[in-house]
């Protein structure tokens, strides 16, 4: 069955950049439909879909977010990364990992990861 899992720092200082990983098994990044994303969820508030990129690599963002984001992907490890730079503690939040459809569904999430941003 497909798991995706995110890993990277738990602590960033305001200022630098975010870095994140998420490794996927049972599944390819590569295949056909499916579109590989970054979600997150400050502390209190609702979901935010930060972007994705999608089997072909091309590479989707939030307006909102585009500037300083950064999306990519290691297919030889099946592997996909985020980069949010400039970050501040307003980037605080549980960051996901997420398998999406063609239409947007998300069937398979990974547990996610609290990043604090603090000096």
């Amino acid at each position: 069955q497909v798991q995706l899992q995110e890993s990277g720092p738990g602590l960033v200082k305001p200022s630098q950049t975010l870095s994140l990983t998420c490794t996927v098994s049972g599944g390819s990044i590569t295949t056909n439909r499916y579109y590989w994303s970054w979600i997150r969820q400050p502390p209190g508030k609702g979901l935010e879909w930060m972007g994705a990129i999608a089997y072909s690599g091309n590479t989707y963002y939030s307006p909102s977010l585009k500037s300083r984001t950064s999306i990519s992907r290691d297919t030889s490890k099946n592997q996909f990364t985020l980069q949010l730079s400039s970050v501040t503690p307003e980037d605080t939040a549980v960051y996901y990992c997420a398998r999406e459809g063609l239409y947007g569904g998300r069937d398979y999430w990974g547990k996610g990861t609290l990043v604090t941003v603090s000096s």
